[in-house]
């Protein structure tokens, strides 16, 4: 009887696919801007799903930018790949979230990328 208990109200708190849905919504793309540390010139970049684009000798490919479905200018999570010209693996790979953009940030000697916002229709 109690493992029955147990289980209904576990089941009760699991968030469903609705709810998930309704955390995150991805977006079209993303902007994106770019520091130059030794000239000091930004540039925002507006990114489509898989879309590359360059600076310097980085190569940035926006692969998904998700948002708050409650709140659609709020904080951007975008996923990126970021190579140096010619190499296969990518410098940096994985998320980058517009809030907080140093708890996953670029380490390059000279460039610093950061997420400001999704791109939505």
């Amino acid at each position: 009887m109690r493992l029955a208990l147990i289980c209904v109200l576990l089941l009760n708190l699991t968030p469903d696919a609705t709810n998930a849905q309704e955390v995150a919504r991805s977006g079209q793309g993303a902007m994106i801007r770019t520091l130059d540390k030794v000239s000091g010139r930004t540039a925002d970049l507006e990114f489509g799903l898989l879309q590359r684009h360059s600076i310097g000798k980085l190569q940035i490919e926006l692969t998904e930018c998700r948002y708050p479905a409650d709140n659609p200018s709020g904080d951007a999570f975008a996923q990126l790949d970021i190579r140096e010209a010619g190499a296969t693996e990518p410098f940096f790979r994985g998320w980058m979230i517009a809030s907080s953009p140093a708890i996953s940030a670029l380490d390059h000697p000279r460039y610093d990328v950061w997420v400001l916002r999704c791109i939505i229709s």
